[in-house]
């Protein structure tokens, strides 16, 4: 639990962020957090970003890019365009059926690489992660990405979005993508057989590095993966890793992996004393609109995400030590 001043602090925020911090952090009756999620769709974020949705069910006109985008290096990458704007949606908790209509709009539309069609997926793999979970949620056919996924994993365990120009060596970036899709299709669908050996192998190559490490020297493979910020968009980081972590535990009915001690301390650790966390990292690029602060402020949603994973750690531990006494 945590103290009354933080909570109300939280609970000032967005509906998308607020019914999370009922559901999660204050254990509040399911009637009370779903009122709050019904709420999503009317107001604030969720109102905003539906209200920029094109007659042809994309955003900025593009798949994964605005349609006006020029691909120059120079130009940060846009967040606008329709995966994006999924993505956020999704994890915003809006109902399908408020985008009621879009998964067959978006059948004709076609990814930037080789006009492939939008839910047969691309050949990236971070792109394809977010089109299963957006598909899964929306109703759309996406089943094929599956078979992708299980046929794309690397030999060491993980996936790589450069698997296309010859890599052979996986990601954390992708990775983590990967899983996320994968352990959305568990839930939805129930089917955790099929994905069971592929999800169990790429936690493994993540919890064998200790989240981090690259195996060959021990070394951090990017110092930026201390750093706590949202959104993330695709990029890895303790946070996002330890979070999906945490689901895919409960989902398994699993226990903690003790792997994952040196980025929970490393999160423990950058905790204010008001109790919250400081958003560390904003990425450049076009958006509709910012839904957290600036880096150095105080972020809700990093402190959300942070104290939701650290409850679930700590309890578990606890649970453990008080069983080992009894």
């Amino acid at each position: 639990m945590i103290d009354a001043r933080l909570a109300d602090w939280l609970l000032d925020s967005d509906p998308a962020l607020r019914w999370q911090v009922e559901r999660d952090l204050l254990g509040a009756a399911e009637e009370t957090w779903q009122s709050t999620r019904a709420r999503v769709v009317r107001e604030g974020f969720s109102r905003e970003l539906l209200s920029r949705q094109d007659p042809e069910g994309t955003w900025a006109g593009g798949a994964f890019f605005p349609a006006n985008f020029s691909g120059d290096e120079d130009t940060p990458q846009p967040w606008t365009a329709t995966t994006w704007a999924l993505n956020d949606l999704r994890d915003w908790g809006v109902d399908a059926s408020a985008l009621a209509g879009t998964a067959e709009k978006l059948t004709a539309v076609r990814w930037e690489y080789e006009d492939l069609p939008y839910w047969g997926g691309e050949v990236d793999v971070c792109i394809n992660s977010w089109t299963l979970s957006n598909g899964l949620w929306l109703g759309a056919e996406v089943d094929g990405i599956v078979d992708w996924f299980l046929t794309h994993q690397q030999d060491d365990g993980g996936w790589n979005c450069e698997w296309v120009e010859g890599s052979q060596v996986s990601s954390f970036h992708s990775t983590l993508n990967a899983l996320i899709g994968l352990l959305d299709y568990q839930q939805v669908t129930g089917d955790s057989a099929r994905v069971a050996e592929a999800r169990a192998r790429g936690e493994e190559y993540l919890l064998t590095r200790d989240l981090f490490r690259r195996q060959s020297s021990g070394e951090p493979f990017d110092d930026r993966v201390f750093a706590l910020f949202h959104p993330r968009r695709w990029f890895y980081g303790f946070l996002p890793a330890t979070d999906f972590l945490r689901r895919a535990a409960q989902a398994d009915r699993a226990v903690p992996d003790p792997r994952m001690s040196e980025a929970i301390e490393s999160i423990r650790s950058q905790r204010e004393e008001d109790g919250s966390w400081l958003q560390g990292h904003r990425h450049d690029g076009e958006v509709w609109f910012h839904v957290d602060v600036p880096p150095g402020q105080p972020s809700k949603w990093v402190t959300l995400q942070a104290l939701r994973v650290l409850d679930w750690w700590d309890g578990a531990h606890s649970s453990s030590a008080s069983s080992a006494v009894t």
